[in-house]
C-alpha cells in the first residue's frame, strides 16, 4: 500500500495560507485527516477559526478593493492560470497520492483525472481572449448614441470545495473567478485539505499578488462565518442539499450571490432496445468510481419488469469480480469510503432497506477480509419501489436500487419522482429517442448509454440538486455582475 506521510508531500501542511503568506491558525488547533484504507493520520493541518476567516476575508477585501488583481487586463491575469496550470501539471504525481490518502478513490482513476486539472485552468485562461467581456448595442431606444453591457467581477467570492473530488471542485470556482478579476477565499473541507495546500503552495511560488487566492481549512462553524460575512459578495459551494439550503438562506438574508452545486439520486433508465449486459457493464464501472461518492452517481436503475431479473444478474455478476481493497494496487476496483461515519451512514441505509423489505441482491456489508479501513461491498438492491426510502434518499455510496418500470413513460416518470435533478441517463440504441426521453427528464445533465459528467461544459442541477452552473462558459458567467453603459458620443 503506497501509503505516504502528507507533510513530505506538503512543505506548510500546519499553516494556512493568508494574505499571501503562511499563518498559523489563531486557535491554535489542528485537524488530523485520517487514510481511509489504513485508519492512520496521514496529515495533520491548522484548524481556521472565525477570527482566521476573518483574517482571510479582509485581505481578499483589501486585494480587490485596492489592490492589483481586477484592475490587471485578462490577458495579464490569464497569464498566472497559465502559470498555475503548468505547475499543477509538474505536481499530478502528488496529488495523485493525496487524493487517495483522504477519501479513498483508487490511485489508477486519481492519477489520470489530476493530469486533467491543469486544462481547467488554461481554458479559463483561454477565455481572456475568447470571451466577450464587453457588448455594444448601438442606438438605444430609451437614448443615448450606444449601449455597453460590460461584465465586471462579482468581489471576494468564497468558495467552499466538498471532500470527494476537491482538487477538481476548487478549479471549477478559482479559475473562473480569478479570470474574472475576482479574489477568493478558498475554505477545505478537514477531511481532504490536502489539494488546497498544494495550490495555495503553487500561488506563493508563482507570485500572485497577495490576497488574491487565501486558503483555510475549517469546520461547519468557521464555515457559516465565511457564508455570513458581509465582505464576501458571493458563495461558491458543493456539497450536500441540507447544507445548501441553509446557505441560500444566509445568502438570501443580505442579497449575496451564490452558486450551489448539491446533491442527487440519478436515474439510469434501461429501455427495451438495450442490452442489459452491457448496460450492467457500464453500471459496474461507473458506481465503482470513487467508491460510489459522486453526486451524481447513477443509483436508482429504472429497466423493465420483463427484464428486471436479467439485469440484477448481471449487476451481481459483474460487482462479485470487483476487487475490493488497497486503493493503490492497480487489481483494485474500488476502494474505501473517505470516513468511518460515512461508511456507518451507507450501511444504516442499506439495513434500512433490509427492514422495509427490499432485497440484496450482492453486497450489503463490510467484506470480511479488510479488518482495517472503511470499506463496503458494492450492493444491489431491488424489490424497491420509487417511494421507498432507499430510493429517495442520496446514500453516497456504492448502492444500486434497481426499480421496475412498466414503459418508457413509466421509467421517465419514476426518474422524475425525485426531489433532486443532477443527472440522469438513458440507455438506447436509438439516438433520436434518446433524445426525446433525454428533453423529458428534468436534471441538469442526461447521458447516453453511460454515466456521463463533463463540467469543462457545464455542469448543476434541477430541484434541490442546486442553483446556477459551474464549468464551461455559463461558470464564468456566474462570477460576473454585468453592468449596463448607455453613452452619448460627444464632440
Amino acid at each position: 500500500m503506497a501509503f505516504a506521510d502528507g507533510a513530505t508531500i506538503l512543505k506548510h501542511s500546519d499553516r494556512l495560507f493568508i494574505d499571501g503568506q503562511w499563518v498559523s491558525a489563531s486557535s491554535g488547533r489542528t485537524i488530523d485527516v485520517i487514510a481511509p484504507a489504513t485508519e492512520d493520520v496521514f496529515i495533520t493541518v491548522a484548524e481556521a477559526d472565525e477570527s482566521d476567516i476573518d483574517r482571510a476575508v479582509d485581505a481578499a477585501r483589501r486585494a480587490f478593493d485596492v489592490g492589483p488583481w481586477p484592475r490587471m487586463s485578462h490577458a495579464e491575469r490569464a497569464a498566472y492560470l497559465h502559470k498555475i496550470a503548468d505547475a499543477m501539471d509538474a505536481r499530478v504525481d502528488d496529488i495523485a497520492t493525496i487524493w487517495p490518502n483522504e477519501m479513498g478513490i483508487v490511485h489508477a482513476m486519481a492519477h489520470p483525472f489530476a493530469g486533467t486539472i491543469g486544462d481547467i485552468y488554461r481554458y479559463y485562461a483561454g477565455l481572456a481572449e475568447g470571451f466577450a467581456w464587453e457588448e455594444r448595442f448601438q442606438n438605444p431606444p430609451m437614448g443615448g448614441d450606444y449601449a455597453l453591457i460590460v461584465n465586471e467581477p462579482v468581489g471576494v467570492v468564497g468558495a467552499i470545495v466538498p471532500w470527494n473530488a476537491p482538487v477538481n471542485i476548487a478549479a471549477f470556482k478559482v479559475a473562473p473567478a480569478l479570470i474574472s478579476g475576482c479574489t477568493v477565499v478558498l475554505k477545505m473541507s478537514p477531511e481532504a485539505p490536502g489539494t488546497g495546500l498544494l495550490l495555495a503552495e503553487i500561488a506563493d511560488e508563482i507570485g500572485l499578488p497577495p490576497g488574491v487566492l487565501n486558503v483555510v481549512t475549517a469546520d461547519r462553524a468557521a464555515s457559516e462565518k465565511l457564508v455570513s460575512h458581509p465582505g464576501v459578495d458571493k458563495i461558491g459551494f458543493t456539497g450536500s442539499s441540507a447544507v445548501g439550503k441553509r446557505i441560500a438562506g444566509i445568502c438570501a438574508e443580505r442579497m449575496a450571490r451564490c452558486t450551489l452545486e448539491l446533491g442527487g439520486k440519478s436515474a439510469g433508465l434501461i429501455l427495451d432496445d438495450y442490452d442489459v449486459a452491457l448496460a450492467a457493464q457500464s453500471l459496474v464501472g461507473s458506481a465503482c468510481a470513487m467508491t460510489g461518492q459522486i453526486c451524481s452517481s447513477l443509483t436508482r436503475i429504472v429497466v423493465g419488469a420483463d427484464r428486471h431479473d436479467a439485469l440484477i444478474d448481471a449487476l451481481a455478476d459483474g460487482f462479485g469480480k470487483v476487487i475490493v481493497g488497497d486503493p493503490f494496487d492497480p487489481a483494485t476496483g474500488i476502494g474505501p469510503l473517505a470516513m468511518e461515519r460515512q461508511r456507518d451512514k451507507v450501511e444504516e441505509m442499506v439495513r434500512k432497506a433490509e427492514h422495509d423489505g427490499n432485497r440484496i441482491i450482492t453486497g450489503g456489508k463490510r467484506p470480511a477480509h479488510l479488518n482495517r479501513g472503511w470499506f463496503f461491498e458494492p450492493t444491489v438492491i431491488t424489490d424497491a419501489d420509487n417511494s421507498d426510502f432507499i430510493a429517495r434518499e442520496e446514500i453516497f455510496g456504492p448502492v444500486l436500487t434497481v426499480i421496475r418500470a412498466r414503459d418508457e413513460n413509466h421509467a421517465i416518470e419514476i426518474a422524475n419522482d425525485t426531489r433532486f435533478g443532477l443527472n440522469n441517463s438513458v440507455f438506447t440504441n436509438d439516438p433520436e429517442r434518446a433524445y426525446r426521453v433525454a428533453r423529458q427528464l428534468r436534471s441538469g445533465t442526461v447521458g447516453h448509454n453511460a454515466w456521463r459528467s463533463d463540467m469543462s461544459i457545464g455542469f448543476g442541477g434541477f430541484k434541490e440538486s442546486g442553483i446556477g452552473r459551474e464549468g464551461g462558459v455559463n461558470g464564468l458567467r456566474a462570477y460576473l455582475e454585468p453592468k449596463t453603459l448607455i453613452m452619448e458620443n460627444c464632440g
